[in-house]
Formats: C-alpha cells, structure tokens, sequence
C-alpha cells in the first residue's frame, strides 16, 4: 500500500514539475497566435483603410462628377464665348496706293539724286522720267517711283521734305475682292487645264485629239490672260506708285486782299501805259521800213527825176494887149 502511495506521489511530484514549461510553451504558443492575429488584422484593416478610400474617393468623384462636368461644360462655354465674342481674323486687304507730289527746290537735278536714293534704299526703283527747262533756264522734272508699300508713308515723308511742298495728293483703291476673284479662277483654270490633258491621254480617235488640243489651247490662252491679270494686282498692291514733280521757278502767291486799292489802280494805269507804248513802238517798227522807203523814193523824184522832165511852154498872151503895155 505505500509502495502503490508512494509512486502516485512520485507521478504527481513529476507532473508538478513537469507543468512549469508546459505552461510557458502554451503561453509562447497563445503570445505566437495573437501575434499572427494581430499582424493578419492590421493587415486586413490597411487593406480595408486603402479599399475604403478608394470607394470614398470613387463616390466622391461620383457625386462630385456631375458637378465637375458642369463646371467643366461652363469654362468650356466661357472659352466658347470668349472665342464668339473675340473679333475675326480679317483677311489681308489688297490696297493699291498712289500719290502724287509737286516740290519747288532749289537745285532739281539734286533734289531728283536724292529722291533716287530714297527710293532704292527703301527698295524700290525709278521707273519714267521727264526733264523740261522754261525760258528762263529753270528746270522741271516729273519723275515716277514706285516703292513697298511697307515704306510707302516713309519715302513719301522724306520727299515732301526735299523743298517746299506745293500740292499733295494721294488716293488708295482697295482691290481685295479682285484679287481674291482673280485667285479662284486662276485655281479652276489650272484645274481645268489639267482634266484636258488628262482626257488628252486617253482618247484614241483622232477626231477627239484634235478636239480636245482646241479645247487646251482655248484654256491655256485664258489661263495665261488670268496670270497676266494676277501678276499685274500682285505688282500694283506690292509697290505703291509716288509721281513726284520738282520745280525750281517761284511761285506767284496770290494778294491776301482782293479789293483793289489807290495802289493797284496806279500800278494798272502805268501798266496799261507802258502796254500802250510798247505797242505804239511795234506798230512804229512795223511802219518804219515801209516809210523810209517811201522817203527815198519821193526824194528820187524831187532830185533825179523832176529836174530831167521837159517843162511846159508859157501861156500865149491875150489879143487886145500889147506887149510892154502902152498907156
């Protein structure tokens, strides 16, 4: 009986002793788990956090959608309107410019040097010139110049600058609608020209080719007349033309009182008088060799020829008288 006490004792003993690290490897065991809980967890609650943010940021964008939209259809109807309301781009306009200058100097020949210059520096050129010189050696010239229209109000300034100016005129012609027209039709002549040859290509009767080579000479003719049009607007819109004419006689100013005065009547009398004198010497100048002719043959018959003509018998003396009368 205490053999059999004594090893239940031993059994319990061994058991009590054997508790101890039972119990810390359950309690490694319990700390392992609620570890890998806690990790699993914080896992799940990351990814739940991340997927709650993206639904929250999907509603957002949901609900705040509609209103995105519209703020974004109002800043799209702004720029719309801004672009409504902004002007339109104009077309470039075809203007041909001219002008025309009469400028008294001093000296023509060099007024007209320095007009050359200005003109070619503003790369242009000279086109006619004239030249004339009155009777009392001053001299005019016309010249015509044609320069960019880009410089065209910059050499016009620089020559009204040459001299006194006398007369300004300038006009501009706005040309845009011919030239736009003349465009069009040069594009659907060339086309047209093109359709021909090519029809030109397949015909195979000669009847046809011969019609069709009239057809493209006709086209050309016109196609040709249309680039003569075109290159001539090109001309007149690109360089605008200044007639510029240099003089060197004075001008007579005009009096600033028209009502004749003491003054004016004594210079229209003298003038009148020495208007009569003049022609009375012309008259005298006419009638003077007419005269001095005339002299010299009435004193040819007073000393050549009177004194030679026979002279005339005395008349015969009554009958009742005596000669050497008797009382």
């Amino acid at each position: 009986m205490r053999a059999r006490r004594s090893a239940p004792r031993s059994a319990s003993r061994s058991a009590r002793r054997s508790a101890p690290p039972v119990r810390a490897l359950a309690g490694l065991l319990l700390a392992a788990a609620l570890a890998l809980t806690g990790c699993t967890g914080s896992g799940d609650g990351s990814d739940s956090g991340g997927g709650a943010k993206e639904a929250a940021a999907q509603g957002d964008s949901r609900a705040d959608g509609p209103a995105a939209e519209d703020r974004a259809g109002a800043v799209g109807g702004g720029a719309d309107g801004a672009k409504a309301t902004a002007p339109p781009k104009l077309a470039p306009a075809h203007i041909i410019r001219t002008a025309s200058l009469t400028v008294r100097v001093e000296d023509a020949p060099k007024a007209l040097d320095a007009a050359r210059t200005a003109t070619e520096n503003a790369g242009g050129y000279v086109g006619d010139e004239t030249t004339t010189r009155d009777e009392e050696g001053h001299e005019r010239t016309e010249v015509v110049l044609r320069v960019p229209v880009e410089r065209y109000e910059e050499v016009l300034d620089e020559l009204e600058g040459a001299g006194e100016l006398l007369e300004r005129s300038a006009k501009a012609e706005d040309v845009t609608d011919q030239v736009v027209d003349v465009d069009s039709r040069v594009k659907s002549q060339r086309a047209s020209v093109v359709r021909v040859r090519e029809l030109m290509d397949r015909a195979t009767k000669l009847s046809d080719v011969v019609t069709l080579e009239g057809e493209l000479s006709t086209r050309q003719a016109e196609l040709e007349a249309l680039l003569a049009r075109q290159a001539a607007l090109k001309d007149r819109t690109s360089l605008a033309t200044i007639t510029l004419s240099l003089s060197e006689s004075p001008v007579e100013r005009a009096a600033e009182d028209d009502d004749p005065g003491f003054t004016d009547a004594l210079a229209g009398g003298w003038d009148a008088f020495v208007t009569m004198l003049r022609w009375l010497a012309v008259a005298l100048g006419a009638v003077l060799p007419f005269a001095v002719v005339a002299a010299l043959l009435v004193l040819l018959w007073l000393r050549l020829i009177r004194p030679r003509l026979p002279r005339r018998p005395a008349p015969v003396a009554a009958r009742g008288e005596e000669p050497g009368g008797q009382d």
